[in-house]
């Protein structure tokens, strides 16, 4: 079971334990050529308390469906269990768009292949009448409070070249690799951004930044619209003649 949510505003996604063969959750906004003419992006989405088993995706997918744009995408107290990666970003060349404003934080994971997984070059269209001058945008990408262990590559975040992918912000995290696992734990390319008390040492892309900036990553303390919205609670009774 995948959770979608596709060109939606003020959404909340919590209390849930979710096994899939795709992404747990996927978050999207249109397509190529078609999601920049409509233009609805998906933003103020609160994902909380998420338990995710899925071997072959993420647990959280931002794209690569995302040519309206995603921005405010706010996800707490995650845990993911056997699950190939824990946020991934996915985009590519044709896609114009964006993807800004992710906060990411309390994250508790076991067993996967990446724990920070971005692609700027996912490459499949519905047509081929995209453009191929239209870049996506992607910026202000907030981790922090991460603990992973049984990792077989810390990450793998690749921009787009011309097109880098700026303000990647990981602080407090400590990845815990696996007896097997890759000898170069980091893959960056065309990426901009900062670390801070991040275990292993991150690629130079990402200078530590020192234990003084622990809690340097954003996450807004605002809270959504969609956080004050309150369930009505209601109860029946059946009485039997």
């Amino acid at each position: 079971m995948t959770f979608k949510s596709d060109s939606c505003t003020n959404t909340r996604i919590e209390d849930c334990y979710i096994v899939s063969g795709d992404d747990c959750v996927a978050v999207k906004s249109g397509w190529d050529e078609y999601g920049i003419a409509f233009g609805m992006p998906t933003k103020h989405l609160s994902i909380r308390r998420l338990t995710c088993i899925s071997p072959y995706s993420a647990a959280i997918a931002l794209g690569s469906e995302m040519s309206g744009g995603i921005e405010d995408v706010r996800a707490e107290d995650i845990t993911a269990i056997n699950t190939e990666s824990a946020v991934r970003i996915k985009t590519g060349v044709g896609r114009g768009g964006y993807v800004k404003a992710i906060y990411v934080k309390g994250m508790s994971l076991h067993t996967m292949k990446w724990v920070f997984r971005i692609t700027g070059n996912y490459g499949s269209h519905p047509d081929n009448h995209y453009d191929p001058n239209a870049l996506p945008v992607i910026q202000n990408i907030n981790y922090r409070d991460i603990v992973a262990d049984n990792v077989s590559i810390a990450a793998r975040m690749e921009g787009i070249s011309n097109d880098p992918f700026t303000g990647i912000c990981i602080s407090n995290a400590t990845i815990g690799l696996a007896a097997k696992a890759k000898k170069v734990p980091w893959i960056c390319t065309d990426i901009k951004g900062m670390t801070s008390g991040v275990t292993p040492r991150p690629c130079d892309l990402l200078p530590d930044q020192g234990p003084e900036k622990l809690s340097a990553c954003d996450f807004p303390t605002e809270r959504l619209p969609i956080d004050m919205v309150e369930l009505q609670k209601c109860s029946s009774s059946m009485n039997y003649m």
